[in-house]
């Protein structure tokens, strides 16, 4: 979590990307974000609003892969921000390329998402498709930034520079409720490469997931390996789960959904750990996006 401290700083340091950013948008006069309600794509659609106005709409994707909460939530962003917000319906999983889970399963989702903006964009005839790729996210195993550049999608933030904390920062900075918003990957994430994708395994997975959210966890993630829910926490939460009633209520409640065992994972919850695993590693060549170009800020 960032200090009051380190947020003001943050912002300051950071400020000339900010404005780099609003400039570039400002450039192309309309866009279409792609909308998921997490902290780097709220922090997106707030900017390309308060730039663009009402010729920025956000295009939320919903899927089986989308936990149900994720829906109510990005709607009650988008009309928190002002923003004109359509909702599709997605169906990445009637792709077997996608549902066999490869390495690079995202790729197959991404350019789902990304045929479904940019039909939106020619209907609405707005200049550009922008999601919510940061400088950061060069760091991981990221083929969705494959199907970006093939859409010509901008990726404003990563354009500009803006890392992680930079975004949460200025979000804070913002009054975004989405700036300590722990990170939301899409379901399929929790299913380990090569192990199909179904339908019936997300909601066992969003089920499971959802019933963590009630009991107050914030940051885990939910690992499908058939019978086994493997549980990974933040360490700041450990210490409340091992209780004696919150290991007996996870239990019994992710049981009721399907799982024959509950395991704990030992090491916490950190994001990339399923690529690890895999021996996946970033993308050589997957380098700074090229859709447009930033105006130099003084």
């Amino acid at each position: 979590m960032l200090s009051p401290e380190q947020i003001q700083a943050l912002c300051e340091s950071s400020r000339p990307k900010l404005e780099a950013m609003r400039e570039a948008l400002r450039a192309q006069g309309s866009a279409l974000v792609a909308f998921s309600g997490g902290v780097d794509s709220t922090f997106v659609l707030k900017v390309a609003v308060e730039v663009l106005g009402d010729r920025a709409l956000a295009l939320t994707a919903l899927s089986a892969s989308v936990a149900p909460e994720e829906e109510k939530e990005a709607r009650d962003l988008a009309a928190r921000l002002g923003a004109r917000h359509v909702v599709v319906s997605s169906n990445e999983l009637a792709n077997p390329s996608y549902a066999a889970n490869p390495t690079n399963r995202c790729y197959f989702c991404k350019t789902e998402l990304y045929d479904l903006c940019e039909a939106k964009r020619s209907e609405l005839d707005l200049a550009v498709v922008l999601d919510g790729f940061n400088a950061d996210d060069f760091k991981d195993h990221r083929p969705g930034h494959k199907a970006a550049k093939e859409h010509r999608v901008v990726s404003p933030l990563a354009l500009a520079g803006l890392t992680k904390e930079e975004i949460r920062a200025w979000s804070h900075a913002m009054g975004l409720p989405t700036w300590d918003k722990p990170q939301m990957a899409c379901l399929a994430s929790r299913i380990p490469y090569g192990t199909s994708v179904t339908r019936d395994r997300l909601l066992q997975i969003a089920g499971a997931e959802s019933e963590l959210r009630a009991l107050g966890f914030r940051q885990f993630r939910v690992r499908y390996h058939q019978d086994v829910a493997r549980v990974e926490l933040a360490a700041e939460e450990y210490e409340r789960f091992l209780s004696a009633d919150m290991r007996s209520r996870v239990n019994a409640a992710l049981k009721a959904l399907g799982f024959k065992f509950v395991a704990l994972d030992l090491e916490p919850f950190r994001s990339g750990r399923m690529n690890e695993a895999a021996g996946v590693a970033p993308a050589a060549g997957q380098g700074r996006p090229e859709a447009f170009s930033l105006p130099v800020v003084g």
